[in-house]
């Protein structure tokens, strides 16, 4: 492995790229944590599915899936540099992060299914775009869309009965 990956003419230090796909991720989490910040309260309010989880799952559930969200990125910017895969996965992320504040923020449920729903597809895309770069890129993104996949149908669920 080499100390320094050329991009764009410049070498830049894989190291370095980690941290900035971890800031993007954490980047995400955190305009996400912003709109769920003392909405505990809320989420108990709102008439749930039998099969909902209670809020303090949301964040160790988050919190790994945001680490690996971030590797997978690094390991294909790592084969391919900034690539059309990679704006795939820059979407997902921008409708991960906004997903939070439309539900909680300004309790629109509908359109939060709408934005999840899309995120859905885009994730399966990112996933797609990854495979042939890197498997275990694409394999680290699997966990988050059956996550987000449970997310979906607990949001329609409770778009439904709210």
């Amino acid at each position: 492995m080499t100390s320094h990956v050329m991009r764009s003419g410049r070498h830049v230090s894989p190291w370095l790229a980690l941290a900035g796909f971890g800031a993007a991720a954490a980047a995400a989490a955190l305009i996400g944590g912003l709109g769920v910040a003392g909405t505990a309260s809320e989420y108990q309010s709102l008439e749930q599915p039998p099969w909902a989880p209670p809020s303090w799952l949301f964040g160790p559930v988050w919190t790994v899936l945001y680490a690996m969200i971030a590797v997978s990125g690094w390991l294909v910017w790592r084969r391919t540099g900034w690539s059309s895969a990679l704006n795939w996965y820059a979407a997902q992320l921008v409708l991960n992060a906004i997903w939070t504040p439309i539900f909680f923020g300004a309790g629109q449920y509908g359109l939060a299914l709408i934005d999840i729903v899309v995120l859905w597809v885009l994730i399966g895309v990112t996933i797609v775009k990854f495979r042939p770069i890197s498997k275990v890129a694409a394999g680290l993104l699997v966990p988050y869309l059956l996550w987000v996949t449970y997310a979906t149908a607990l949001n329609a669920a409770i778009w439904s009965a709210n």
